[in-house]
């Protein structure tokens, strides 16, 4: 049993699949991908428990009979990648292994049946719609790294996703920051969803994804696949409810500055320097005649201070806060100047881009907020 491929082909697609392969587990066959072989197409399906990736190859292959078989990933991958030759072909043997064979040499690799390898559960389809890719990727973009890791709090390690007819709304916690992402849709959708995607799956999504696709998202009984062209990702939901986040997010405040955001970066960076030695606990000092002052404590290596120009309106404040927090958050942002507005010391602190005049403008929406810190 054999078949022929195009090397190029077989690369993309476990470039693809390995998103998902397990690296270190207990259950040595979710270390492996599934490769199966029909008449029509090669399937390649990895699947770690949490998440499943199936990738379709259809062009530049010759097949003589259909088969199935489980390789390891890691070792297959790895020669996959290394071979210059521009086709190959794969031979099941009897002896439970593949022989890989390209004009320049070729390697016998063991593996397991395919009677082995964990199915993925059939999605009973309640709601279907479609998204582009860029509105998916930039919403995962703009959350995931505010969302919590670990199980202490399992809802928060995922980010929220609500879609509407008219517009789609991510939003992400950890508990000490939260961010809010939404896009006003260009043509309403048909069908509405809520659900809560674990942060490694909205991580892989975002890097599988392109800009230029268009995202079929099909979901029923707590299970999720997004589809595009050749691949589909399938993902439980988290279960739970996610907070309640919209009061979270301050209404008024009584000190506002506008600040540039790469400046403000730069001094950020410049603050960790020494901030690592305290928690990245620094103090913000927010004055209409002096502008924003950064400031650490002393700690063992030293202490700093960077002073930036900032429109500030309102009264004179000083609030402590996370420096790591503050810089990834600016990560995302992508306008010249940055919005930072708080009440009180204890309040929290609001972070927003500010538009710039002379750019085209848009209808997405953003706003993060940081818990202040004790001073």
């Amino acid at each position: 049993m054999k078949f022929s491929i195009k090397t190029s082909q077989l690369k993309k697609g476990l470039d693809i699949v390995n998103h998902a392969t397990a690296s270190v587990t207990t259950t040595p066959i979710l270390e492996n991908i599934l490769l199966k072989v029909n008449f029509k197409n090669i399937v390649l399906t990895s699947n770690n428990l949490e998440m499943a990736i199936e990738y379709v190859i259809t062009d530049d292959i010759n097949i003589e009979q259909e088969w199935a078989f489980c390789i390891p990933s890691k070792l297959f991958s790895n020669y996959i990648a290394l071979i210059t030759d521009d086709t190959l072909s794969i031979e099941l043997l009897k002896d439970d292994s593949i022989r890989l064979e390209t004009t320049s040499g070729k390697l016998k690799i063991k593996g397991f049946g395919a009677d082995e390898f964990p199915l993925i559960p059939a999605i009973k389809e309640e709601v279907s719609l479609s998204l582009s890719g860029q509105v998916v990727r930039k919403s995962i973009e703009k959350t995931l790294f505010s969302s919590a890791e670990g199980n202490i709090r399992p809802t928060l390690a995922g980010i929220s996703v609500n879609i509407s007819e008219n517009d789609t709304t991510f939003a992400s916690t950890d508990s000490f920051r939260l961010s809010e992402f939404k896009t006003v849709l260009d043509a309403e959708i048909a069908h509405s969803f809520y659900g809560i995607i674990p942060n490694k799956t909205a991580s892989q999504i975002r890097s599988i994804l392109s800009d230029k696709d268009t995202v079929k998202i099909v979901s029923g009984e707590s299970q999720i696949a997004f589809i595009s062209g050749n691949t589909k990702i399938y993902s439980r939901l988290l279960n739970g409810k996610f907070p309640d986040y919209k009061t979270f997010f301050p209404s008024s405040y009584t000190t506002k500055a506008e600040v540039n955001r790469i400046d403000l970066m730069g001094a950020l960076k410049k603050i960790n320097l020494i901030s690592r030695e305290n928690n990245y606990s620094i103090k913000m000092s927010i004055s209409a005649e002096t502008g924003v002052l950064l400031e650490t404590s002393e700690t063992q290596i030293g202490e700093s201070d960077v002073r930036l120009i900032g429109a500030v309106e309102w009264e004179d404040n000083i609030v402590g806060v996370n420096s790591t927090y503050f810089l990834e958050v600016l990560g995302v942002i992508d306008t010249t100047h940055v919005s930072i507005s708080f009440e009180n010391p204890l309040s929290p602190i609001l972070i927003t881009p500010v538009t710039d005049p002379d750019k085209e403008k848009n209808t997405d929406s953003f706003k993060h907020i940081i818990m202040p810190l004790k001073i």
